[in-house]
């Protein structure tokens, strides 16, 4: 079994075509047609299936791709673990995170804070929730940090830490400029916007907003986290998120926090943030481990007690115990 022929059928299957990966990973089309049937020939049964509107994967194909992902995985752990070179661990992370969290907490992993004994290199996956969870269920990454969305997963997990919530506009928004607590018929009023389905922002609108105010108008801004902050900023809709995501923004004047009535203050209301990690990483596991140890102590409010949540489920989320259930 060759790795560039299984690198060529995992290429094909992320991009839907025998085109598009050739030129993904640097080789002529003909060169891919080549490998992906050496493949094919190796294993006795078609992988893929080649039709005028692309290629996907057969049953065999399907069967197939989580076990070249980790052949794939363990002959560059082999080769590295050889070489004596740190372990690699591919982090996914959403972008608000990414830009006002993650570097800090990497900065603080390589001067040493998480103890002797933990270099790693890290490479770093950024996007939208949906695929970076989909990229740690597939086998992409191997840790992801994500703001908890009550969503549940079955892969191994620990809450690090909570953020704030809070309701930001532009500073020139007509709710910002009336000097008032906002009330629930004000908030009626307004526009509330989204980044994406299943995102964070729209998790928190359906959290606390609609007790805020019901029967509110939603906007979707579909892309990115920087653009639904630039969007806010420009005058459009009002946006509800974690702290974190809006921190330089509020820093730097193109952001305020919206002062809200007392019986609809969001001073209580925190967002959950979530590590995720792939189990029997070799090698891998111990930097692993000390980094989301580290990330415990980076978060800006600490993950509840044993006191304000089940102490089994509490222990059965800690990194140590998901490690002892996996062995």
């Amino acid at each position: 079994m060759q790795a560039r022929h299984l690198r060529a059928f995992l290429a094909v299957l992320e991009c839907g075509g025998i085109a598009a990966a050739a030129q993904q990973l640097g080789f002529a089309q003909s060169s891919v047609s080549d490998q992906l049937r050496g493949l094919e020939q190796e294993l006795g049964v078609p992988v893929l299936h080649r039709s005028s509107t692309g290629t996907a994967p057969t049953q065999a194909g399907e069967r197939l791709a989580p076990l070249a992902r980790a052949w794939l995985d363990l002959d560059e752990r082999l080769r590295r673990e050889v070489a004596g070179a740190r372990p690699r661990l591919r982090i996914g992370v959403v972008e608000s995170l990414a830009n006002e969290w993650l570097p800090d907490l990497l900065t603080a992993y390589e001067l040493g804070a998480a103890g002797p004994g933990t270099q790693l290199e890290a490479v770093l996956t950024v996007g939208m929730r949906a695929r970076i969870a989909e990229d740690l269920e597939d086998g992409r990454i191997d840790l992801a940090f994500l703001f908890a969305n009550g969503v549940p997963t079955t892969l191994p997990h620990t809450l690090i830490g909570q953020d704030q919530v809070t309701l930001v506009a532009a500073p020139d928004h007509p709710l910002a400029r009336s000097g008032c607590a906002l009330t629930r018929e004000v908030l009626m009023e307004a526009e509330f916007l989204v980044a994406d389905n299943g995102c964070t922002s729209q998790y928190l609108l359906d959290q606390y907003g609609r007790d805020l105010a019901p029967f509110t108008r939603v906007g979707m801004i579909t892309g990115s986290t920087a653009m639904l902050r630039r969007i806010v900023a420009n005058g459009r809709g009002i946006t509800m998120v974690p702290r974190l995501v809006v921190a330089r923004d509020l820093a730097d004047g193109d952001l305020v926090e919206l002062e809200l009535s007392p019986e609809r203050s969001l001073r209580l209301a925190r967002v959950g943030i979530e590590a995720r990690w792939r189990v029997r990483l070799g090698g891998m596991d111990e930097p692993l481990h000390a980094l989301v140890r580290l990330a415990r102590r980076h978060t800006p409010f600490p993950a509840p007690s044993a006191s304000g949540a089940p102490a089994a489920q509490a222990n059965a989320d800690s990194p140590e115990s998901a490690r002892a259930a996996a062995a």
